[in-house]
């Protein structure tokens, strides 16, 4: 094999490492589950009545409410206040207790009394039904009087 031939070969062999790596990595990133997480505050965080919430997600992309979609990754949060995740397929309660955010916020300032409170952050569809425990998240804070 002349020289030629060696260059275009250790560069074919090259370009051919590159693509494999490049697509397994993408798989590899692509079958990471989705998940919701708080940003801010942190589990058991002691904070004042004044609670600036910041929320996360990952593996699904934040869309607006009340606009159907067949892309399945889009969604929007919710925060529920001292409850639970809501079962899958279910519609998110619009109460005082269930904060929507269906203009695709990721932040919030929340009043909370003092004492011990839960903060689940719960992702769900274009028509607020919950995408079920799975794309929930729950901590504690405790809130200084």
């Amino acid at each position: 094999m002349n020289s030629r031939n060696q260059t275009a070969f250790a560069l074919a062999a090259s370009l051919l490492t590159v693509v494999f790596t490049l697509f397994f990595t993408f798989k590899v990133m692509a079958a990471e589950p989705a998940k919701v997480f708080f940003i801010e505050p942190s589990d058991k965080a002691t904070v004042g009545k004044a609670v600036k919430v910041k929320m996360g997600i990952a593996g699904m992309k934040i869309c607006p409410a009340n606009q159907e979609t067949p892309d399945k990754t889009c969604g929007h949060h919710h925060l529920i206040i001292d409850g639970k995740a809501v079962p899958e397929g279910q519609a998110i309660p619009n109460d005082p207790t269930h904060v929507h955010f269906g203009k695709g916020q990721t932040e919030y300032d929340l009043t909370l009394t003092p004492g011990s409170h839960t903060l689940t952050l719960q992702f769900a569809d274009f028509a607020h039904r919950s995408f079920g425990e799975k794309l929930s998240n729950t901590i504690t804070v405790n809130v200084n009087k």
